[in-house]
């Protein structure tokens, strides 16, 4: 039912939040815990959820290095840091919620996102990577997507393995398309480079067109999604984006045309030899453009 262990996560996440908050706000949650795993119906889940910031406060989380290292260890790819401590109780209580029965388990967990509020959405969408029946939640995952709150959206997107480990590719193209429309940093989306494929490389050269045809910009972080996809139809962006003034999109379609093996795309990289020196002398890098172009 769980993609790891929980019980050892838990324990982990306990230690964090014990530490993070005052004696009296560590009982309360234990005793609504309690009340969470002995109730066969939602209303305890719903009242805990709902009054965890007036307990514990939202001031942000401080975690040492190895807290991290043993988080990823237990569950890989999820991750805490940045989180605040209102958010991090949410999920920690959700991940006390019995999961023996599926269907239980599901409508509990349903029902807190039909009545969510903003912050509320934040911490279950950054609950999937452990919530129970992973399968369960893909479309739930699919219409947080399609989401106008950027918090919402950025708990989706930003440093959440699951999308990448769920979505069929329709929905992870469109995860990819919202994240570059609304401005999220591309470098913080697990799985990005595995995921890569062909429909999504051919409709980010089609939205590149359109953007040039504007006279507006082009992220230049879309063409990593592109490179490993580059053919007759995409060749034409590298070979006008090396000719470019902006040294950040040459050196983006420099990277692009260096994780090709479309023919003409090597050609292009070893003609421009500047560009091809510093791909390989790993001057320039996804990281870097991200740095430049981004907020890390």
């Amino acid at each position: 039912m769980f993609s790891y262990d929980a019980r050892v996560l838990s324990a982990v996440l306990s230690a964090i939040v014990e530490s993070s908050v005052s004696d009296d706000a560590w009982r309360w949650l234990q005793e609504k815990a309690a009340d969470i795993s002995s109730s066969e119906t939602g209303s305890a889940l719903n009242v805990a959820f709902a009054a965890i910031p007036r307990k514990v406060g939202k001031n942000h989380l401080s975690l040492s290095e190895g807290a991290v290292t043993n988080i990823q260890q237990i569950r890989h790819g999820f991750q805490i840091t940045n989180w605040s401590i209102d958010r991090l109780c949410r999920v920690w209580v959700l991940i006390q919620v019995p999961a023996s029965s599926k269907t239980n388990y599901t409508v509990r967990i349903q029902n807190l996102f039909l009545a969510a509020e903003m912050n509320e959405l934040v911490a279950l969408y950054s609950a999937l990577p452990v919530l129970a029946y992973p399968e369960v939640w893909k479309a739930q995952c699919a219409e947080g997507i399609r989401s106008n709150i950027g918090d919402v959206l950025e708990a989706i997107m930003c440093n959440n393995p699951y999308p990448s480990e769920q979505l069929d590719e329709a929905a992870w193209n469109q995860l990819v398309l919202k994240a570059i429309f609304t401005e999220k940093p591309l470098h913080s989306i697990i799985g990005l480079d595995d995921r890569a494929n062909l429909e999504l490389a051919n409709t980010l050269s089609d939205f590149a067109h359109e953007r040039w045809a504007a006279h507006r910009a082009v992220p230049p972080m879309l063409w990593r999604c592109v490179g490993p996809f580059i053919n007759e139809k995409t060749i034409g962006d590298m070979e006008r984006l090396v000719l470019s003034v902006d040294s950040t999109e040459r050196e983006a379609a420099a990277l692009a045309c260096s994780a090709s093996q479309f023919p003409a795309a090597t050609e292009l990289l070893d003609r421009n030899k500047q560009l091809n020196t510093l791909v390989k002398s790993g001057d320039i890098s996804w990281e870097s453009i991200a740095k430049k172009t981004e907020l890390v």
